[in-house]
């Protein structure tokens, strides 16, 4: 079955799903000091700069809770957007692991401002309140949108002048940089921690930690293994991290996942039933339609109802979507059209 459901839902890329392969030879030294990690660490640190040290962790959740914990104290809080995946998407992980308080942030077309930002700024010293110490956004969205270079600027600069820290969920990073026609040190600059995918970009599993401040860096590596993530085969994630900055693969997965979201965009609009709801500025279309055609919808190519409220939906393309995928849904919807005109 095809679909649009997630990038997870995606295969791995076969030369990732190679590197896996080409490193399950003979015995190697665990928990990172492998040479796969210090391929990896050095490619990463090429494409971001020198000023990053990587650690490699399972999965999102532990990537962006991490982050956190990492960088803040039990009474500090983090700043985010309402609809991001800190806060909807994480079941609480940030408060139960890292033991420090989400602020949700009115956010428009998935972006939080240095207004709404302002506004959370409060009570300042009271030790009956929790501090804000940090924010986090994401790139891209929820919703697929992306902040601008300058967007991002006056969040940093916010920031900064007020002693706060900022956090990136990198989960889609480099699609972002397709939409922005800009290199990875054009984003990663503004930020303090990035929380970096792999697995919506075809790893079979795998993310990464880049923690700017030296002194953070000392001691991530003790958080890392108190908070369950420190792989003992460190060289089965982190070949797949070396491989993926290998010959610029990581654009040309980005590249083709955007691509082919712009292309369903397209053909969505060509659908008299369905309205495309924000810009598509990633690999995610956000569509809504009547709830009579759901079922038979996702029948042939799954999706995910956004909101059960108005039936938005979330149609997500990959590394792996096709041409061929898109013209199926859109003969789809037009054969339900003539079965149950509107």
């Amino acid at each position: 079955m095809r679909g649009f459901g997630s990038d997870n839902h995606a295969t791995v890329h076969p030369e990732l799903l190679a590197a896996i392969n080409e490193a399950n030879i003979n015995h190697a030294p665990s928990y990172g000091t492998d040479d796969w990690t210090e391929s990896a660490n050095k490619k990463i640190k090429s494409i971001f700069g020198t000023e990053w040290q990587p650690f490699f962790v399972f999965n999102g959740t532990a990537a962006n809770v991490l982050s956190l914990g990492s960088h803040l104290e039990s009474f500090h809080s983090i700043a985010c957007a309402d609809v991001s995946h800190l806060n909807v998407d994480e079941c609480g992980a940030p408060e139960k692991i890292a033991g420090v308080k989400l602020i949700s942030l009115k956010s428009h077309l998935g972006k939080i401002s240095v207004d709404t930002i302002e506004e959370a700024r409060i009570r300042l010293g009271d030790q009956h309140f929790s501090q804000l110490k940090m924010v986090s956004i994401t790139q891209p969205t929820e919703l697929g949108t992306v902040y601008s270079l300058e967007e991002l600027r006056a969040i940093a600069s916010y920031c900064q002048k007020q002693g706060l820290l900022l956090h990136l969920d990198g989960t889609r990073f480099f699609n972002a940089c397709i939409n922005l026609d800009c290199e990875a040190p054009d984003i990663a600059r503004f930020f303090d921690v990035i929380s970096l995918g792999g697995t919506k970009n075809g790893f079979m599993m795998g993310e990464a930690v880049l923690v700017k401040n030296p002194e953070r860096a000392k001691v991530f590596k003790f958080f890392r293994k108190q908070y369950l993530q420190l792989p003992s085969k460190t060289r089965f994630i982190s070949c797949q991290f070396a491989r993926y900055f290998t010959n610029e693969l990581y654009l040309k997965i980005a590249s083709h996942s955007c691509s082919m979201a712009k292309l369903l965009e397209q053909r969505v609009h060509e659908i008299p039933f369905m309205e495309i709801l924000y810009p598509v500025e990633s690999n995610a279309v956000f569509a809504r339609f009547p709830k009579k055609f759901l079922k038979k919808m996702r029948e042939k190519y799954f999706f995910y109802v956004w909101d059960e409220n108005d039936f938005s939906v979330r149609l997500m393309t990959s590394w792996d979507t096709t041409e061929h995928d898109i013209k199926g849904f859109y003969n789809q919807a037009v054969e339900l059209t003539r079965e149950a005109p509107l």
